[in-house]
């Protein structure tokens, strides 16, 4: 049934990208940027992040198979770069370049962030790519289904939204003191997740 296949589907991307457990993230990698570049953050990472999950459903599986890439490789590749993320966060590297930098660079700063590490791979990672190409194959031959595939992508992103929006009033709370010290926190904590993202990716090339 329609309805079945439309929850399932929420139930499964919002697990695998569970918007909830994003606000640390979030929080980490847009510290020392005002609110308005938060916002614009958040608004532009959940884009990017649709996009890609779109593709996925329409032809992430033909695409992976033409380039030769597997999953477990993007997945190690993902982990390495958001190590390299993680490190600049715990050694405050991050914090002294964004107060140097002018308006411009900031702008530059924010598309950054929000293409990696927030879209991808948090957002739309290796989990939630799959996860996305499975449920396109249960819709295969169904333009419904797939239309009900969108619409539950949509609102596992919204509800991203919405948590990185109330994010922005936390770290207002937080003050500058509480700010510096969630970053280097959160930053360890991101580096474990990279070095798990590169476990699982090696896991799964020595188990095929």
């Amino acid at each position: 049934m329609a309805l079945d296949f439309v929850v399932a589907a929420f139930v499964t991307l919002f697990i695998v990208v569970d918007p909830l457990g994003l606000v640390p993230a979030f929080l980490a990698v847009t510290d020392g940027l005002p609110a308005a570049a938060r916002r614009q953050v958040a608004v532009r990472a959940c884009a990017i992040a649709t996009v890609i999950l779109f593709g996925a459903a329409l032809g992430g599986e033909l695409l992976l198979a033409t380039l030769g890439i597997g999953l477990p490789a993007f997945r190690i590749a993902g982990g390495l770069l958001l190590f390299s993320i993680a490190s600049e966060m715990v050694f405050g590297v991050r914090i002294g370049r964004q107060s140097r930098q002018a308006e411009d660079a900031v702008e530059e700063h924010v598309r950054n962030v929000a293409a990696f590490p927030l879209a991808i791979p948090l957002m739309a990672g290796p989990g939630a790519i799959t996860a996305t190409v499975l449920l396109a194959g249960q819709a295969a031959g169904r333009p419904d289904r797939f239309g009900l595939l969108f619409a539950a992508i949509v609102a596992v992103i919204a509800l991203c939204l919405a948590v990185y929006l109330a994010a922005t009033r936390i770290a207002r709370t937080l003050g500058i003191t509480g700010n510096v010290v969630l970053a280097r926190l959160l930053g360890v904590l991101l580096a474990a997740l990279a070095v798990q993202y590169v476990i699982d990716g090696i896991r799964a090339v020595l188990t095929a």
